[in-house]
């Protein structure tokens, strides 16, 4: 296998979440909480589970919720898209472990889901034969727990046991247990990791990493594990060994083993920041050698190789090695003190390094170029020179993204394409080879007269921001098209062309145009393009943002009056922004798990974490800039805004509820039009079941079409 120490926690649109869910713990903590609930009339609302919090949300989601269910078309829209969610004719995506390939599955029969394998024989049929290994509805019923599925780590070679996470509705905060997949039980006296942010790892049947709260002080001020321990069976966790012990400024601190037979090795990762991290290697007496490369950097170690992705550009000797490029060197060397690299790709103006990972002899290089997936094939050679060839087979349109079926055994691959309009397709292969189609998803909606065109809005300061627009061929520029504008711009997430069965159901059918904006701060055009609107520049996200809306209007797709807006978390913060800063553009918001209050988002739960990419409000010259961007402090009774629907989750442990609560709060008292749902369950993602995910879904797409389209005629 490979292993890939990121140079940060991925984030997808919901930022690509540690019991009880309250603030984080700290005297600093303290005094900003003392602080605000002086200065500002809604702090009682950052009190998650308070009895008085909890009865004001009833109160506004029964509000919301008369609202929007008394839509005629609510209750279809919403059965509509549960029967997406719980299709069977959905691809079921495996992950191979020795002979067998598991998967994950929900449905109508399985709301909270079961975990499963089979062979690849079974797999490759229509309907394949499924061995369950675990139903988590029955484990949920029998403990009285709301369980989430969070993962599962199996055991090398023989893949007997495995580490297995759960969460409480869908929080960042899992516990992890050790379970036997031959007695279908979880092990007695096993390893066993209590509720909270962190991990657990195998080294061995008798060792694992562990990372998790071990107590007062164990955690950073983000609220993630400070201390990585090695953990050995039969003994108590306080008697583990220390392996690695962070600052509690850190964002977190982690360990992880490498099992590539032959290549076994232990590594320890430091997560000061987003982006910023050092990496270790753990050598067997306990010393740790440091992998002197930049922090910005993602570090990743396969077999021989370790692979650079520079977010910076970095001078080594008298080369010096773009930002944005993929190198590689030989590990070994690398530690030995030699530093000699090979490029293996280096980005222009309108290219950026989407991925890449690893077979047994080749390494799969995903590249986008205007937000389009490229894929090559990689290969070294005896003098140290690596070959550049074309993926056979590979589609050449939309987005494709590709993986190892097993990086340590074979030069197998699963790939997956898909577009707009185009159902994701699964495809198997070997390089060298034509790929075989093994699964397609179904047409969820009718694309009968929709076409997808890419179309570049020019910013306040000159910059082209690319945005992807789908809707009817037929469709006249008069002004009157009931538009929704998405984005999210930040962490370095890119928005690539995808099906959304979801979005085509509820909105492209329904007559309505769909766009996605690129803008900066996010990864399409690689470091560059997220570096744009870091802390200081951050407003250039908005400017993008508001140049895609500003367009839309200009060549006639539509106009304020037919224009919505929509975003989650990171993407909340966006839409915050879009409406107190930018509200003549816009008719609607959707504003979905938002950060909003920036002054005071880096004390409330993983907010600390995030000011790599947004400064610290506690530092006054930063909150000067800060400030520009943080809409509970931007809207004004006096200003007419866009209806706004906030929509969070109680559950959610990454991004502060009370962020949503506040806002909507501060508007609701002006007279502003603004609703709001909070599910009570869901963690960041908004929503514990598919079952849930339908009813919100149904809501935000039922009130855009309240706002959006033209009134029913009588």
């Amino acid at each position: 296998m490979m292993l890939r120490i990121a140079a940060s926690a991925a984030c997808t649109w919901l930022i690509l979440v540690t019991a009880p869910l309250a603030v984080v713990s700290g005297e600093e903590n303290k005094k900003a909480e003392s602080v605000s609930s002086e200065t500002d009339p809604y702090a009682w609302l950052e009190d998650v589970e308070g009895e008085k919090s909890l009865d004001w949300v009833r109160a506004r989601n029964a509000l919301s919720q008369a609202q929007l269910e008394r839509d005629p078309s609510f209750e279809k829209l919403r059965d509509d898209l549960l029967a997406i969610f719980d299709s069977n004719e959905r691809i079921a995506f495996v992950r191979k472990r020795g002979e067998y390939y598991y998967n994950f599955w929900r449905d109508e029969k399985n709301e909270r889901g079961i975990w499963r394998r089979t062979t690849l024989d079974e797999y490759k049929k229509a309907e394949p034969q499924w061995e369950i290994l675990l139903d988590l509805d029955e484990l949920a019923k029998a403990e009285n727990e709301n369980w989430v599925w969070s993962g599962a780590q199996l055991l090398r070679p023989d893949y007997t046991r495995c580490l297995l996470s759960m969460s409480r509705g869908g929080a960042d905060a899992d516990v992890t247990r050790e379970y036997d997949l031959t007695t279908r039980q979880f092990v007695t006296d096993g390893f066993n990791r209590s509720e909270a942010k962190g991990g657990m790892s195998w080294i061995d049947i008798d060792h694992v990493f562990i990372s998790t709260d071990f107590g007062p002080g164990s955690l950073t001020s983000s609220g993630y594990p400070r201390i990585a321990k090695l953990w050995t069976r039969g003994t108590k966790l306080e008697e583990a060994q220390v392996v690695y012990e962070g600052a509690i400024t850190d964002l977190s601190i982690s360990a992880s083993h490498d099992n590539t037979p032959g290549y076994e090795r232990n590594f320890v990762r430091r997560a000061i920041a987003f982006y910023n991290n050092e990496v270790y290697l753990l050598k067997e007496d306990g010393s740790l050698a440091l992998i002197e490369a930049p922090n910005s950097a993602g570090k990743g170690v396969h077999r021989d190789y370790l692979t650079l992705e520079l977010r910076d550009a970095w001078t080594v000797g008298e080369k010096t090695y773009a930002a944005g490029s993929l190198i590689v060197a030989n590990f070994d060397d690398f530690m030995a003190g030699k530093r000699e690299f090979t490029v293996l790709f280096e980005p222009n103006e309108r290219s950026a390094l989407a991925g890449y990972n690893f077979t047994k002899d080749f390494l799969l290089l995903n590249v986008l170029e205007d937000v389009a997936s490229k894929l090559f094939v990689m290969q070294a050679e005896a003098d140290g020179s690596w070959t550049k060839t074309p993926l056979v087979g590979a589609p050449t349109l939309g987005t494709v993204s590709v993986s190892p079926v097993d990086a340590d055994e074979s030069n197998e691959y699963f790939m997956t394409s898909t577009d707009y309009l185009t159902p994701t397709t699964l495809y198997m292969g070997e390089v060298g080879k034509e790929p075989e189609e093994l699964k397609s998803m179904p047409e969820f909606f009718d694309t009968t007269g929709l076409k997808v065109t890419q179309h570049f809005a020019t910013s306040k300061d000159g910059t082209k921001i690319p945005y992807f627009m789908l809707y009817r061929d037929e469709m006249k520029y008069d002004g009157a098209n009931p538009t929704l504008l998405y984005g999210y711009g930040g962490f370095e997430v890119s928005l690539q062309p995808g099906y959304r069965a979801t979005v085509g159901r509820a909105w492209s059918t329904q007559g309505g145009v769909y766009v996605v904006a690129n803008i900066r701060g996010g990864g399409e055009y690689g470091p560059r393009w997220h570096q744009a609107a870091l802390k200081q520049n951050r407003l250039k996200a908005y400017e993008d943002f508001a140049a895609v809306g500003q367009d839309l209007i200009d060549r006639r797709v539509t106009s304020t009056q037919h224009l919505g807006i929509q975003g989650g978390s990171n993407g909340g913060l966006l839409v915050g922004n879009m409406v107190a800063l930018y509200p003549q553009l816009f008719k609607a918001a959707v504003c979905q798990v938002p950060l909003l209050d920036m002054k005071r988002y880096s004390h409330l739960l993983a907010g600390a974490s995030w000011m790599a990419e947004y400064g610290n409000p506690d530092v006054p010259e930063e909150w000067e800039f800060i400030r520009t961007y943080s809409p509970y402090h931007n809207v004004k009774e006096s200003v007419d805004y866009p209806t706004v629907f906030f929509t969070t989750s109680t559950r959610d442990d990454r991004v502060h509820p009370g962020h949503a609560r506040k806002m909507f709060a501060k508007m609701e008292a002006w007279g502003k039009d603004v609703l709001y749902y909070e599910n009570i369950e869901g963690g960041h993602g908004g929503a514990a079941n598919n079952r849930q995910s339908a009813f919100m879904t149904a809501m935000a797409f039922t009130f855009l079409k309240q706002q959006l389209f033209p009134p029913a005629k009588e």
